[in-house]
């Protein structure tokens, strides 16, 4: 019983704390990236973004829009270079679509101005590259120009204004973010590459943006940030899968532990069956005994299994804690995760499985050793008896 309470909580804690994760992580880079984005199907520049933008503030699932220009730059200060993306904003409108634009400070976004070629940098990227606020970084286009020497790439000294922490590692080592008009002129651009659309329910954003898509036809390209990090998604899901298969092997060894009691009752009830078999007992009525019985071993552990698990998984914010405290450690280092607590997000898809699974486990465990009983002869148990 306890064996198959111990595997039906596991499974229920472990899939719970996976679930966590992603959601923080999901939740840490929908702060960064944009729910849909619409861009030109021409690779050009998308000039009539002020009538879309306008339209789209009509549909009641678009909480809000901004345009941005996003292009990929070498970022260079003394011999250090870094890789980056450079992205173009307009100030006054992208802490609509960007949860971590309405964490930086209005004194840092107001000196984000036309002309200055100011630069907010993440903080890891800062790092990296030994900057700090105040500090001069130039910025290589891809996009060369033609000279009598032949092709120079287009070069430009920025102005670190400020630095920002998104919480998600990748964007904090790679993004830099610049006045959109700033990053029109540098890259040469007549307008913003596409604009970036958050939604009341980012979970419905694959739906929205083929509804878009539709729409709009094919002039314009919409995707959203389920495609954009598909790669990741599909890894967590793969993992959470084979995390599952597993530990539902707990679950299998606890069934075979309850057909080895139940195997093991059987032979030390040998008399019994055949006193019950003489006085008119059916072989089915034995059967039914050992099922019953094994079938209540299986009930009350997936429901302890099932009520432990579910109780620690809401929980784990305060027993994690406790732990670390007692043993004086720390499972999440806040120098090393970006993610220095433990979370948790049970939920009914993955319990309602776990329990049909253990309860399954548990009903099949009790057919062999039920039809053992059922087969005993009373004559040659009861001969030495």
């Amino acid at each position: 019983m306890f064996g198959i309470a111990l595997g039906v909580a596991a499974l229920i804690i472990v899939l719970s704390v996976m679930n966590g994760f992603q959601k923080e992580v999901r939740d840490r880079m929908l702060s960064v990236v944009s729910h849909v984005e619409i861009m030109s199907s021409q690779d050009a520049s998308l000039d009539d973004w002020q009538s879309l933008q306008a339209d789209l503030a009509q549909k009641p699932d678009v909480l809000g829009s901004a345009p941005y220009v996003s292009e990929q730059a070498l970022l260079v200060k003394g011999e250090l270079m870094r890789g980056s993306l450079i992205r173009g904003i307009d100030p006054q409108q992208e802490y609509k679509v960007a949860e971590f634009a309405t964490q930086l400070p209005d004194q840092m976004t107001s000196q984000l101005q036309q002309g200055r070629f100011g630069v907010i940098l993440g903080e890891e990227l800062a790092y990296a590259m030994n900057v700090q606020v105040g500090d001069a970084v130039v910025v290589l286009s891809p996009g060369g120009q033609f000279s009598p020497a032949g092709m120079l790439p287009r070069m430009k000294q920025l102005r670190v204004i400020g630095l920002f922490k998104s919480g998600h590692y990748e964007f904090d080592a790679s993004l830099v973010l610049l006045h959109i008009e700033d990053a029109k002129a540098l890259f040469r651009l007549s307008g913003p590459n596409g604009l970036r659309v958050k939604l009341h329910r980012p979970q419905q954003a694959r739906n929205f943006s083929q509804e878009l898509q539709s729409q709009l036809g094919s002039a314009y390209t919409v995707s959203d940030w389920t495609r954009q990090n598909k790669t990741w998604f599909a890894a967590v899901q793969v993992e959470k899968r084979m995390m599952f298969i597993i530990l539902t092997l707990i679950v299998a060894v606890a069934a075979f532990n309850l057909v080895s009691t139940l195997v093991m009752t059987v032979t030390d009830k040998l008399a019994d069956i055949a006193i019950m078999r003489t006085l008119g007992a059916t072989p089915a009525s034995i059967m039914f005994i050992f099922m019953i019985q094994g079938s209540l071993v299986g009930v009350i552990g997936t429901f302890l299994g099932f009520v432990g698990g579910t109780l620690v998984a809401l929980n784990i914010d305060v027993i994690v804690p406790f732990i670390e405290n007692l043993l004086g450690a720390h499972f999440l280092p806040k120098d090393i995760y970006f993610i220095s607590s433990m979370p948790s997000d049970p939920q009914t898809a993955d319990i309602a499985p776990i329990v049909i699974i253990s309860l399954c486990m548990s009903f099949l465990a009790t057919l062999y050793p039920s039809w053992r009983a059922s087969r005993v002869n009373p004559a040659e148990a009861l001969r030495y008896e």
